[in-house]
């Protein structure tokens, strides 16, 4: 078992960065690959970015890739999604995800979820 703890969302203007964390504790952060994941209302989860167990490798979504980077500090059991230029439709709810296994961009892939942190993005 793994607990997810989002943190660092808020209100920002477009353009604006933001870097949101996740902690976990009940397991080493290592042994799991991670993810983040983000639904707007009316929509459905999506995957936003994924890391390895080791940080080696990192997968992205294509309306994220270049503006977003995602990254682990194993030693603080945490893992990062740095955001910047922010856009509108990058608001939405933001969650982190754990799964024991190599990286997947499947919402159902993971097993341990957060309980989301709000990102708000004024034009």
């Amino acid at each position: 078992q793994v607990q997810l703890v989002e943190s660092g969302g808020g209100l920002v203007q477009a353009g604006d960065s933001l870097r949101l964390s996740c902690v976990a504790s009940g397991r080493t952060c290592s042994r799991y690959t991670m993810g983040w994941f983000r639904q707007a209302p009316g929509k459905e989860r999506e995957f936003v970015a994924a890391i390895s167990q080791n940080g080696g490798s990192t997968y992205y979504s294509d309306s994220v890739k270049g503006r977003f980077t995602i990254s682990r500090d194993n030693a603080k059991n945490t893992v990062y999604l740095q955001m910047n230029s922010l856009k509108p439709e990058d608001m939405a709810v933001y969650y982190c995800a754990a799964r024991a296994s190599n990286p997947s961009r499947a919402t159902s892939a993971y097993g341990y979820w957060g309980q989301g942190t709000q990102v708000t993005v004024s034009s």
